[in-house]
């Protein structure tokens, strides 16, 4: 047992006797100034009714460096993202381009004779140019898909496929050639030509605009159908990069229909021929929702006549006709806002052979 002058503990070297219990405990000179209660010196209670402590204002502590360094720099790494989001280096076209409608001519052919014409339409085919032209759409073939230096061979392939619908939907669909439903057509392409589409349908015009025989071929149902469902065609497609963003196709076919006028199934069947060449432009949204932009349309078509508007029907000329409309129409040069009428002839050897 400790006797009354033993100091507090149990011996030393005891276990948990000693300094050995307070060990554990460091007040080191940072958590002394941190404390919040501070005891007055010897001097300060010596004063009357002193209080043994005294409460100390809270440290202030200014903002470390490496906070002040990471808030700056989470705001400079905000502050990018919005600036990258407003300037983004693949901007769709359509949103810088928004202005820029269609471009489209129509040329009609007219003939320099009568209009060959036979029972049927092998025995024409087999005498003309199309003879050895593919039938439907095995006459527009997909050429290989090679990368860009911006695009994959997938978006290659994808843009070129979706040209090939367009033109397939556009020219070779009868229910379109008949002068019958768009839609197939337009679902394919981009939402900022909606307006101008349906605004050439809705009043057609001859402006390099608005003509719906730029858009696709259609024939005036009054004046001939389709004798049989072999078209011929023969063309090309060809995809090139034209900045970092975009993709353009160029489409250039030739396609030749039977025709019988209209109501007359006994009346000869002659020859239509369209050559179209087309300019496509795809943007990254473009080819995702598989959809393109019609950016120019060059057309010529025949046999017709010169003295017919063809920007909204084509309005051939069958078998045994002749064009009777004295040349080509008359142009106003002092008239603004009327596309320029533009005739040309179709050569003999553009027709079945007599």
């Amino acid at each position: 047992m400790a006797g009354p002058g033993d100091p507090p503990g149990g011996p030393e070297g005891a276990p948990g006797g000693g300094e050995d219990e307070y060990r554990s405990v460091v007040f080191d000179e940072s958590f002394v100034r941190a404390a919040r209660l501070q005891e007055f010196s010897a001097r300060e209670r010596m004063a009357d009714h002193a209080p043994a402590v005294r409460r100390r204002p809270p440290l202030r502590r200014g903002v470390s460096r490496q906070v002040l360094l990471l808030f700056v720099l989470i705001t400079l790494a905000f502050g990018t993202a919005i600036y990258m989001g407003v300037r983004h280096p693949y901007q769709s076209p359509a949103a810088q381009q928004a202005g820029e409608q269609t471009r489209m001519t129509v040329v009609p052919l007219a003939p320099r004779g009568k209009v060959p014409g036979a029972a049927d339409a092998a025995a024409l085919y087999a005498r003309s140019p199309a003879a050895h032209f593919a039938a439907g759409a095995e006459g527009v073939p997909l050429p290989g898909a090679r990368r860009t230096a911006h695009f994959s061979d997938d978006q290659v392939m994808n843009a070129l496929t979706t040209a090939k619908n367009y033109i397939v939907r556009s020219a070779l669909d009868p229910g379109v050639l008949g002068g019958g439903e768009v839609r197939s057509v337009r679902v394919l392409l981009d939402p900022d030509q909606l307006e101008q589409f349906d605004a050439s349908f809705a009043h057609p015009a001859a402006d390099g605009r608005h003509a719906p025989t730029g858009w696709l071929v259609r024939f005036d149902p009054a004046r001939a159908r389709l004798a049989g469902d072999e078209i011929r065609v023969r063309g090309t497609l060809r995809a090139v990069e034209s900045d970092a963003s975009t993709l353009e196709v160029t489409a250039d076919h030739t396609m030749v229909y039977p025709l019988r006028a209209a109501g007359d199934a006994r009346a000869e069947v002659s020859l239509f021929t369209v050559r179209r060449e087309l300019v496509f432009r795809f943007d990254r949204d473009d080819l995702r929702l598989h959809q393109t932009q019609l950016v120019a349309s060059y057309v010529q078509a025949g046999p017709l006549s010169c003295a017919e508007d063809p920007a909204g029907h084509l309005r051939p000329l069958l078998a045994g006709q002749t064009d009777k409309g004295g040349g080509p129409a008359v142009t106003d040069p002092f008239t603004s806002g009327g596309g320029a009428a533009v005739c040309g002839t179709l050569a003999p050897g553009a027709q079945p052979a007599g």
